[in-house]
């Protein structure tokens, strides 16, 4: 479904596991965070041509966790996954070389998405990275108006009904609250990332990468 919603998706997994052969590291821990049903895990797992490493793929919902470990079953790879039931705020990230935030930090309270970024940073070796995908807002109210205006346009193209794209623009707006370029940016490098820079945008959707 996601796919549906997320204009770019397909193309920022595939991204995802490429960085995984640049940026993965023998013996570390790679964290999916927010993981849903696995698709950057197996992106990773299926890229990675390191030894000795392992992914740690969590998510609060058990309904997801278990899809989650039924697609990492059906899927094989060297790369042993770890598949948590968690809050990702109260997962230690520890010797990680790569971190992967896919839509994640949009639905943490924005009071506490700072040391999360902060916890996460402390946690990855110098040369890892850590990806951040998010749906942003702009200062300018009319270029936001207008990347909405686009993004329901790519929703009906891919069958959404104007009653759909009604109702999860309701229900998002109850729980999203987004965060524009320049505060994401700020954050990563307030955090301790040496290389900050957007890499993906379409519409209102944008990943960045964070370089140790």
């Amino acid at each position: 479904m996601i796919t549906r919603s997320v204009p770019g998706y397909n193309t920022i997994i595939e991204t995802i596991g490429n960085l995984s052969q640049r940026f993965v590291q023998k013996n570390t821990t790679i964290y999916d965070l927010g993981c849903s049903l696995g698709a950057a895990t197996l992106a990773m797992r299926k890229s990675i041509n390191q030894e000795e490493c392992k992914i740690v793929a969590v998510d609060n919902s058990s309904a997801m966790v278990e899809r989650c470990k039924m697609h990492i079953k059906a899927f094989k790879g060297e790369t042993p996954v770890e598949v948590i039931e968690a809050n990702i705020q109260d997962v230690d990230i520890e010797n990680a070389s790569m971190v992967v935030l896919n839509f994640t930090l949009q639905f943490i309270d924005k009071a506490e998405r700072q040391s999360l970024i902060n916890k996460i940073a402390s946690g990855i070796n110098p040369g890892g990275i850590l990806v951040i995908s998010e749906k942003i807002s702009h200062g300018d109210a009319i270029i936001d108006e207008h990347l909405i205006d686009l993004h329901h346009d790519f929703k009906r193209a891919n069958g959404y009904s104007e009653l759909e794209v009604a109702q999860k623009r309701t229900a998002l707006e109850n729980v999203m609250k987004t965060d524009s370029v320049e505060q994401h940016t700020q954050r990563l490098k307030n955090a301790g990332f040496s290389h900050v820079s957007p890499w993906f945008q379409c519409f209102n959707f944008l990943s960045f990468i964070a370089i140790k």
